[in-house]
């Protein structure tokens, strides 16, 4: 298999796929022969856009508007798929909660909000496509976006930590629990992304101004952050069978080594 047209035949889900890396994800997939694409989010302006960019641009694509904090509308994504395309062959759980909080100013209200969009929404997700590739016995392939903060995190992060170390954990439990189904789940720790989500948050919480990304690029090690189209590509090919058998990984995409020190 060549590194081109890797998802040709393949359908595709994409939670929180209507900007940033979602949409980066979606534009990728289409590029490599996806012979459909869903995405989902909370914002019909967003998702109606991309749906038409990539369809206009030759590969079908839908928009299915979501509250992830509703387990029914997690898992309608799932189902509409199905109703649009006839199956799901692909997941890509990119959706998530990034709002602050500490461990002393952390309430109910907040924990429970980044557990219901950052576990239990992949989870069910997860949990329907998974019991239709069972149907199918077709196989299937499955990417989680985590993050590398799931390792211990800043202070500021203490809910979006937990929610996303837990779905580390469900990668690695449901990977095993359905290797001999041939169903690959696998998670990617991203690490600092330019993003509009990131730049939205940086003015929020941390008082940004217009130069914030040109000074956090200045201070990494490669001389900028993360970029949406590079972990995208990357994200496609672990949805790929030319990643052959690799399930149950999760991998550190990242310029900081985790356990390294200067």
């Amino acid at each position: 298999m060549s590194l081109d047209q890797l998802l040709a035949g393949k359908v595709l889900l994409v939670s929180g796929g209507t900007q940033g890396l979602g949409a980066s994800i979606a534009r990728a997939a289409a590029e490599q022969g996806a012979e459909g694409i869903v995405v989902t989010g909370r914002t019909p302006e967003h998702g109606l856009a991309i749906a038409a960019e990539l369809t206009t641009a030759g590969t079908p694509t839908e928009f299915i508007q979501a509250n992830l904090t509703s387990v029914p509308d997690a898992r309608a994504t799932v189902t509409g798929t199905i109703e649009r395309f006839g199956r799901v062959d692909l997941v890509v759980n990119a959706a998530g909660l990034t709002t602050r909080g500490t461990m002393l100013d952390t309430d109910e209200e907040l924990f429970d909000a980044h557990v219901a969009v950052n576990l239990k929404a992949p989870f069910f997700i997860m949990q329907e496509a998974i019991g239709h590739l069972l149907e199918r016995r077709t196989g299937g392939s499955i990417v989680n976006i985590i993050t590398m903060s799931q390792h211990g995190g800043q202070p500021y992060l203490a809910p979006y930590v937990a929610s996303k170390a837990g779905l580390a954990g469900l990668v690695r439990n449901a990977a095993h629990a359905h290797r001999r189904d041939r169903i690959r789940i696998n998670g990617l720790n991203i690490g600092w992304t330019a993003t509009e989500g990131e730049d939205a948050i940086q003015r929020r919480f941390h008082g940004a101004g217009d130069d914030w990304l040109a000074r956090a690029s200045a201070s990494q090690p490669m001389g900028k952050l993360g970029q949406p189209d590079e972990i995208a590509d990357f994200v496609v090919f672990l949805l790929s069978g030319r990643s052959g058998v690799v399930t149950g990984s999760v991998i550190d995409w990242d310029q900081n080594v985790v356990g390294a020190h200067d």
